[in-house]
């Protein structure tokens, strides 16, 4: 084994969870002490570095020759590694009479300790879900171990009046309308309260729990406005979300300790028992986004509040809670009663306490339970930490490979809309406090569900993949899980077996050149996996206010943003040249403060950004006090902390933390206040750069909310990613490095798409930045002066030559079929009746004429809506399958006639659309929000020479 494969293969973790504290492979002693150079490791990925699948095993039907089948496929197309994950078969496909295989069951373990062996010798890694779908749970939980929710149900009332009302109508009332509703649930009344609406003090409230005879209470209501609320508890609330057979059934109880365990110990000990131990044979166990819909409760949740908290909850409780939905998400805040200015902030208080307790118990009786449970089996911790019961940053400081998730969408590369901050970004709005928790704890695998895609099925392009890709590393990601490989054997009806994704299979039009996009996302991932990102600012988000006004939300997808603008102030900061990482007031208490910095473990940072935060501990404000004493400077966003978090001695906690803001006001040079803009945060940023004079680590003359970046720092080695996520049109940026980032060092252009590097010159001048739609750079710093000249291909030239038609076309169907056509002038495919439901490969024939010896050197595709490729008079010029479509041509062209032939790979979904009794194409292109719009298509131009 030579001394590369020798130290890289000691970083594919398989010799327990310790393997994460070494150093990365490039700063590692190899036998004959020289380290690996950082370029080899980009260069040549290791497997370990490069993209890994969700392998979806559809229904468990899965046989021994199929999974090895898929293994090698997935090899052959660059793929490192899978996550097994067991889930439903999808409705409304043929399933060839295959048998599931139920999970945990002897064939099952018989079948996993088969794909293990195989994977083992294609040096593909292994992770393993545990259990099946999401949440995860299974038929055996019983009582406690099933999750819990408490809500409530409300009838507004007038009076005076006799009322009657039966037990059934609260339950058929509070009933939460989660994805996936257990059948067994079970509800019972907690208590029954008559409030006045609008409600003024606690005091004023009529408990009538006691009253209730039977399955009827029967309530007297005094003149006036009134609110009967209902408690409700439901046992067993919801089931697995698309669990496959045996591990599906009610969903777990994770703020139950003794239940997570029992559930982990069965999974671990029945796959052991039969096969011995899993260490060295996976890598991580994965445990997916917890998507509880509103589960909140378990049988000692009043006196681990009290214990806590130090006062009851249940008092306060019903006021807490608004009407919920799907995904536990609040639609109706006006469904209890109004509340009186001083009570509201009362029960603000006590819905923060709430949701911090119940995030105390998650963190405590589910996060370092399957922590420790992952370690005592040697494996990994691999967890998607963030949603109602976590907190969104403070959950995955302790897991091993945190995770989070970038989706394909309609949007994508159109607009970064400021209205809507969905609009336009893959990356999600979990995926910056995800890497950050990682960078606070030093982590350099940074893990994402990536691609996600249930809106675009078969019409995800590679330039789409890999815009979506390259945000995800602008938001700190080094490493894809993509989403996913569905396990689909050749024999089933096309277009196979799908559950979710890309449509990421050998039957899809581009399967023949996703190497492509694999070896750049290997290169990328190798390379950021061996640096720490830098960042110096840090921004606290308003977490403890939304838990506190709107209770904890739904991530990755919360039903509100608080506030709606939040992921903008990051965005802007990277969009001019600098970083920031996200904290927790934890963070900040746990902190030093070292030379005028806030220093928490290997992170430094001399300002803090409050993004619209009123509300923090004591403790907390006195640490941003020493903080600002020793030359650090808090800027206040919107709004000034002015109030305590939690019930407990509020008053005095008020005063304290006010008492600490009025002596930070002392030192207006360094504690600022300013108000959000409008709109344009790119230019709000740059304008509070130049005004207190936070110097970027690199300047940017043109900045664009399109164009954003990173940096990276490895031993003597720096790096910038530069990302153009605009599919519509180019930008050309130029950036002058700061002096500690490009004095004494040499600039080079690391290509991930070939694996090429390219001189530049001295990494202390300006450079420009030339980027094409969907384009991205790796700007390299170091002391290398030796190598090609970067010479990058022009987009244009001062005179071009048009090429027009007529063109010959070519049309071969993914269905075999085959038609010519001429066309006088370009024309996008799908504005041809003819055409639009066209899917496949189309050949674009015209011929050129280079008389007296006139050669152009190069052509320019002009716009193209999917993968191209060109010959010129037979010989090959290559493949483009996203950015700019330049082609080098002088070496190809002769004098006189030539035939240029143009190669379009198009996508699939205007062909789905049209078949109507396919069920499966129906339901991902034409039913309910997969209706998609009809997709452009092939050779756009304008084809130009020069």
């Amino acid at each position: 084994m030579d001394r590369r494969t020798f130290l890289l293969r000691s970083s594919i973790l398989t010799t327990g969870y310790t393997i994460m504290n070494l150093a990365p492979a490039w700063a590692k002693p190899a036998p004959d002490g020289k380290p690996i150079p950082l370029y080899e490791i980009f260069k040549d990925p290791q497997s370990i570095h490069r993209p890994f699948v969700r392998w979806w095993w559809n229904g468990d039907k899965v046989e021994k020759d199929e999974i090895a089948r898929e293994l090698r496929l997935m090899k052959e197309a660059g793929i490192g590694g899978v996550e097994i994950n067991p889930i439903k078969f999808p409705a409304r496909t043929d399933d060839l009479g295959k048998p599931s295989i139920p999970w945990l069951s002897p064939e099952w373990v018989d079948l996993l300790d088969f794909t293990l062996k195989e994977a083992a010798s294609l040096d593909i890694t292994c992770d393993l879900i545990v259990g099946s779908g999401w949440p995860f749970g299974a038929e055996y939980l019983e009582g406690d171990e099933r999750s819990q929710t408490v809500v409530i149900a409300t009838h507004k009332l007038e009076g005076p009046d006799e009322y009657e009302v039966s037990l059934f109508d609260f339950f058929k009332e509070a009933d939460p309308a989660v994805t996936s509703p257990f059948p067994g649930r079970l509800m019972e009344i907690m208590a029954v309260k008559l409030a006045p609406d609008p409600l003024h003090i606690i005091g004023e409230v009529k408990d009538f729990t006691d009253q209730i005879k039977g399955q009827t209470l029967r309530v007297h209501i005094p003149k006036g406005k009134w609110v009967l609320f209902g408690l409700v508890k439901v046992k067993g609330s919801m089931e697995v979300i698309n669990g496959a057979p045996g591990a599906n059934g009610p969903v777990l109880n994770h703020y139950n300790e003794g239940a997570v365990k029992k559930y982990l110990n069965h999974m671990s000990d029945t796959i052991q028992q039969q096969i011995g131990p899993l260490a060295g044979r996976i890598r991580s166990f994965f445990t997916d986004s917890m998507e509880l819909e509103g589960a909140n409760w378990c049988s000692d949740m009043e006196e681990e509040f009290k214990k806590r908290r130090g006062y009851e909850l249940r008092p306060y409780l019903p006021f807490t809670m608004f009407k919920t939905g799907a995904m536990g998400n609040i639609y109706d805040f006006d469904y209890g009663t109004g509340l009186d200015r001083d009570l509201k902030d009362t029960i603000e208080r006590v819905r923060y306490d709430f949701d911090r307790t119940k995030t105390e118990l998650v963190a405590e009786r589910f996060i370092k339970t399957f922590n420790d449970w992952c370690h005592e089996n040697k494996v990994l911790s691999r967890v998607q930490a963030y949603g109602r019961g976590y907190h969104p940053l403070e959950g995955s400081l302790t897991i091993d490979l945190p995770e989070c998730e970038t989706w394909i969408k309609y949007g994508i590369g159109k607009e970064f809309s400021e209205a809507d901050y969905h609009y336009g970004r893959a990356y999600s709005m979990i995926n910056k406090y995800v890497s950050s928790a990682a960078h606070l704890k030093g982590k350099k695998h940074i893990s994402c569900e990536e691609l996600t895609n249930t809106d675009m099925v078969f019409n995800a392009t590679l330039e789409i993949l890999k815009s979506a890709g390259d945000q995800s590393a602008i938001s700190g990601v080094t490493h894809p899980v993509f989403h996913g490989f569905n396990y689909s054997p050749p024999q089933a009806p096309f277009p196979g077996w799908i559950r979710y994704g890309c449509f990421i299979n050998e039957r899809n039009n581009w399967w023949p050149w996703f190497r492509r996009f694999t070896d750049y996302k290997a290169r990328l991932s190798a390379l950021l996996q061996q640096g720490t990102m830098f960042a110096d600012i840090a921004v606290l988000p308003p977490v403890n206010d939304m838990w506190s006004v709107d209770g904890a939300q739904n991530e990755p997808f919360p039903s509100l943003m608080y506030p709606a603008w939040l992921p903008m102030v990051w965005e802007a900061i990277h969009q001019n040249g600098s970083a920031c990482d996200y904290v927790s007031d934890q963070v900040i208490l746990d902190a030093a403060i070292r030379n005028g910095r806030l220093v928490y473990g290997p992170r430094s940072y001399h300002t803090l950004m409050l993004v619209n935060v009123e509300r923090m501990e004591p403790g907390t404000a006195e640490k941003l006090f020493q903080f600002v004493s020793a030359g650090g400077r808090v800027i206040c966003v919107e709004t000034i902390p002015n109030r305590s978090l939690g019930l407990a001695d509020y008053p005095r906690r008020d005063a304290a933390v006010n008492d600490w803001v009025a002596r930070m006001k002392a030192m207006p040079d360094r504690f600022i206040f300013v108000r959000k803009p409008d709109g344009n945060f790119l230019q709000w940023y740059r304008d509070i750069q130049q005004k207190y004079q936070l110097a970027p680590y690199v300047h940017i003359d043109k900045p664009t909310s399109f164009v954003s970046q990173v940096r990276y720092q490895a031993g003597d080695t720096e790096w910038l990613f530069i990302a153009n996520s605009d599919l519509t049109d180019e930008h050309s940026i130029t950036i002058l490095p700061s002096k500690e980032l490009g004095a004494g060092r040499q600039a080079w252009i690391w290509d991930a798409a070939t694996g090429e590097r390219y001189y530049v010159g001295d990494g202390a001048k300006p450079m420009t930045i030339d980027l094409a739609t969907g384009d991205s750079r790796l700007v390299v710093f170091d002391k290398e002066k030796k190598g090609p000249a970067w010479d990058p291909l022009p987009g244009t030239a001062v005179t071009t030559f048009p090429v027009n038609g007529p063109w010959q076309v070519e049309l071969h169907h993914l269905d075999g079929s085959v038609r010519t056509a001429t066309m006088p002038t370009l024309t996008d495919l799908k504005d041809d009746p003819a055409l639009a439901a066209f899917s496949g490969t189309v050949l674009y024939r015209v011929t050129v004429n280079a008389d007296n010896g006139e050669f152009w050197k190069y052509i320019n595709l002009g716009k193209v809506a999917g993968i191209s490729g060109l010959s010129v008079n037979g010989k090959d010029a290559g493949i483009q399958w996203f950015g700019r479509r330049v082609y080098r041509i002088d070496n190809l062209l002769q004098s006189g006639q030539n035939i240029l032939e143009i190669k379009v790979v198009t996508t699939m979904g205007n062909y789905m659309k049209t078949l109507k009794d396919n069920g499966i194409a129906q339901k991902w292109t034409n039913e309910k929000r997969q209706d998609q719009p009809i997709q452009s298509m092939g050779l756009l131009g304008p084809v130009k020479l020069y």
